[in-house]
């Protein structure tokens, strides 16, 4: 079985470069998450396993909502089901409009990469890492990422009704998408399994990339 990965926001394959064989699917190129997961099953495989992390997995549940028929199990990292918080909703427009006057660095050195990470002496690397891949992708990325986090549906009834096989993996100091997150998640699928990685932030797949492996292929063979 084919396992396709999403990445999370500003991500993109090198966050998923010590998994086992796998495709990673872009989700870079829409403004909505509805249409995000419409081009994410044009390209995938006609059934396949489907991993995301963060944004990548609110946008794999959208996929999920879309062609249940499709998946055939789901992993879902440090991520949240939810639709999004006015709070953070209101931090948006402020960062898109600073990303596209030339300051995406800033953003992601300020705002968004101190909730990243675990203390843990690989952290610098990983936190270069991720910035190599947002500077990559670009301010027209961050603002469809943007607005399509902004305008995200709640999917707790796609959840309540998906009844594959289920990973919940999240790190045990995501600070992104706490475990509270997690537990609503699992509680709405009974057939889910939630494994809390330590020494991991948001970011286990770079940060405990053995241990998360390891739970993947679990949750695969």
């Amino acid at each position: 079985m084919t396992l396709v990965l999403l990445p999370g926001m500003m991500c993109d394959g090198r966050l998923f470069q010590h998994m086992q064989p796998h495709i990673c699917l872009d989700i870079s190129q829409h403004d909505t998450v509805e249409a995000l997961a419409a081009d994410v099953l044009s390209n995938a495989p006609e059934t396949f396993a489907l991993g995301g992390l963060s944004m990548g997995g609110i946008v794999a549940m959208e996929v999920i909502k879309q062609a249940p028929e499709r998946v055939t199990q789901l992993i879902l990292m440090d991520t949240n089901c939810e639709a999004e918080a006015d709070k953070i909703k209101a931090m948006r427009a402020p960062q898109i409009a600073k990303a596209e006057a030339g300051g995406l660095r800033a953003v992601m050195r300020d705002e968004m990469k101190p909730n990243y990470l675990a203390d843990s002496p690989q952290r610098d690397t990983v936190l270069d890492l991720c910035m190599d891949m947002a500077m990559d992708l670009g301010p027209e990325v961050f603002t469809r990422q943007s607005r399509a986090l902004m305008s995200r549906p709640d999917q707790k009834n796609t959840l309540k009704s998906w009844d594959k096989p289920t990973l919940i993996l999240t790190g045990a100091e995501d600070r992104l998408c706490p475990l509270h997150r997690h537990t609503l998640m699992a509680d709405l699928m009974p057939q889910a399994r939630l494994s809390v990685i330590e020494n991991a932030g948001h970011l286990p797949t770079l940060e405990r990339p053995n241990e998360t492996r390891a739970e993947i292929l679990r949750l695969l063979n």
